[in-house]
Order: C-alpha cells, then sequence, then structure tokens
C-alpha cells in the first residue's frame, strides 16, 4: 500500500516536511513525530501547508510526542490522525516502503 513517510524535524528549524511533501504522491501517508508534530497544529505558519497535504495524503501525528511538547491534542489541525505508538507500528507494517526524513 505506497509509501510512508516519517517526518521527525520541526518545520521551523529544518526543510524536512517540505521536501516530504515535496516528494508524497497521492495516497501515500505522512506521520509527524517527534519535534515535526509542531506540523500538526491549527494556526501556525505551516498549517496551510499540511492542509494542502491532507488533499492527497493521509497524515497522523504521535500523540505521545504531542504531549511531550505540552500541546493538546485539541488543537491538531482537523483530518490528522492522532495514533499512539501501537499506530506507528499498525502504520510501518501496512506500508510497502517506509521513509524517514531527517
Amino acid at each position: 500500500m505506497g509509501m510512508l513517510h516519517v517526518v521527525n524535524k520541526s518545520p521551523f528549524e529544518k526543510t524536512s516536511l517540505d521536501s516530504c511533501l515535496v516528494y508524497a504522491k497521492e495516497g501515500a501517508a505522512i506521520l509527524l513525530i517527534e519535534d515535526a508534530v509542531y506540523a500538526a497544529l491549527k494556526d501556525t505558519a505551516v498549517a496551510d501547508k499540511v492542509r494542502a497535504a491532507l488533499k492527497k495524503c493521509k497524515v497522523y501525528a504521535l500523540e505521545p510526542d504531542i504531549k511531550a511538547r505540552g500541546m493538546e491534542v485539541a488543537k491538531v489541525i482537523d483530518g490528522i490522525d492522532v495514533v499512539n505508538y501501537g499506530g506507528f507500528v499498525d502504520l510501518a507494517t501496512a506500508y510497502d516502503n517506509v521513509h524517514s526524513w531527517v
């Protein structure tokens, strides 16, 4: 089932998310982990990019990383699925390929 793109760098410090969005094809999935979960928040400078990505890809954010950064799950962009560690494993096994953007 396509590719799972895993992004772990903050979109406010690195270009990993931008690079991922260029290469992510229709039907792919993007999982935001570690500092990349900042991209999942509503009302940020990258929120429109993430909303645009949702039109062609599934986007997920890792809940433990959201909470570890003092953020609220309620402030995640509508359409992003919040997953736990088990969900991370399920995604990694559901997709044919996994690419980590560092």
